[in-house]
This record gives C-alpha cells, structure tokens and sequence, in this order.
C-alpha cells in the first residue's frame, strides 16, 4: 500500500471516532496508486471507485514493461488483463508470466483467478460479419472476465437480415446488447428497433475505402433512426463490454435499493 502514514493517519481518525466509516470508505476510494518502474502507476482502487480493475492497453508497451505490470496488479486483483496482445507478444509474454491465457481472437492475455464476482443478467452479443469478431471478440472476453454473461450470434448482418430473424431468441433475452458493425454500420439501428433493452453500437474500421476506416458506420449509428442504441468509438469493443457491464451493475444496485 502506498502512502502508508497518509492511510495510518485515516485508519487511527476512524478508531478514535473522528472520522466514520462512510467518510473513511469514500476517501479510499481515492486512496493509492503503485508505481512500476519509471513508466507506470498502477491504480488499484479503480475496481473500488468504478466497479472494474484497471486494464492494460498493450499497444506501445513493451512484453517487459507489461509483464512488471502484470505482476505487480495479480498481487491485488483477481483478474489481470491486458488488450490489444498480438500473437508474436503473447509468445514473450508466456515466459515471463506464469498461467497467463490468451484469447488469439479477441487479442486478449489475462490472468483470471476463481474470486471474479458473477453478476446477473445477459449480454447479447451480435455482430454482422465474420471481419468484425476481433473486436466483437474484445467485447465478449472483456465482459465474461469481468464476471458477466455472453450469448453470441456472429455473422448476422442486414445484407442477409433473415439470419438475424431467424435468431430473435438471443435480443429476447438479451438485458443488454452490443451490436458490432462495420461497412454502413446499419446493424444497430435494425436490432434497436426489435429490442426492449439498451443497445451499445461498436463501429468497426472493417469496409471498403468510402467507409473511411469506420467513420461512416460511426456516423450511420449516431444517426440511428431507432432510439435507445448508445455509440462508442470505432473499434472500442473492450469499452463497449465496460459499458454494458455498468447498466447491469445500475440495474443490480437499483433492485438491491428497492428491496431494502
């Protein structure tokens, strides 16, 4: 723990009745960071202040900055995890970090221990062509590691829109969707209009030069024609997850509100 006489200081107000334990808990919330080496600070309340751990963005780090990381955030949280992990990383990250997994697809390396907290409630997962399941993927890893659950359906896009009909089942019972898309990125507003949950639309860069590496389907769900679908940048799967796992974590706290 960093600054020890900072957090001494706080614990003897709260064993003197100087400070309560609600005014203690909501000042820890804010408490501690770690420093690892000269190029990172490692926020370990993070999970305490917003419900979810820090995650490692791989891009531009290097296998040895990341594995310090990785093992000074496994000392204190139940799962580490780092995105945007190439293959060719992962295979000099194996060897300096004992059990880490790889997810190839979703370009994910984690370390997920049995204390994850399982929450309730069904993220529905569709995305419209098979180009688009890396960052479909990203979505869905981040969302079970973080103790949520997934239902797919891949391959599902409105140039053959029976293939999505004919799986209604999953929308129904879906308590919140993230619909991945590139080209025209017409796919959100098509299923918002058949769901009574939230949807979160996730832009992909997939599509021809006009698509302008996702602006265009970015554009095309911001301009939904069907309310309620949320849009978050292009290729943001792993934000996607994080938002869908909110609205749960809301509706969760919101029910455990009413039953007190």
């Amino acid at each position: 723990m960093t600054q020890p006489k900072a957090l001494q200081s706080l614990l003897e107000a709260v064993a003197a009745g100087k400070v309560s334990p609600t005014v203690a808990l909501n000042e820890l919330k804010h408490f501690t960071f770690e420093s690892v080496g000269d190029f990172a600070k490692i926020d370990h309340h993070r999970t305490l202040r917003t419900g979810f751990p820090e995650v490692i963005w791989g891009l531009g780090k290097t296998p040895d900055q990341i594995a310090e990381i990785m093992a000074a955030m496994r000392l204190r949280s139940p799962i580490v995890m780092a995105t945007r992990i190439e293959p060719e990383i992962f295979a000099r990250l194996k060897a300096k970090v004992p059990g880490l997994e790889y997810y190839q697809t979703a370009r994910i390396c984690a370390l997920a221990g049995e204390a994850i907290t399982k929450h309730s409630g069904i993220i529905g997962l569709i995305s419209a062509g098979t180009s688009d399941l890396p960052v479909a993927e990203e979505a869905a890893i981040t969302a079970e590691l973080c103790g949520f659950e997934v239902q797919r359906l891949c391959d599902v896009g409105v140039a053959g829109i029976h293939r999505l009909l004919s799986n209604w089942q999953v929308i129904a019972e879906a308590d919140v969707l993230i619909v991945v898309a590139g080209m025209e990125g017409a796919l959100p507003s098509v299923v918002a209009g058949l769901a009574d949950c939230p949807v979160i639309g996730v832009p992909t860069s997939v599509g021809y030069g006009a698509s302008f590496g996702g602006v265009a389907p970015l554009l095309t769900m911001l301009n939904s024609c069907a309310a309620g679908v949320a849009v978050v940048n292009i290729d943001n799967g792993f934000g996607a997850a994080i938002l869908a796992g909110q609205i749960l974590r809301t509706a969760q706290k919101i029910a455990l509100h009413n039953q007190g």
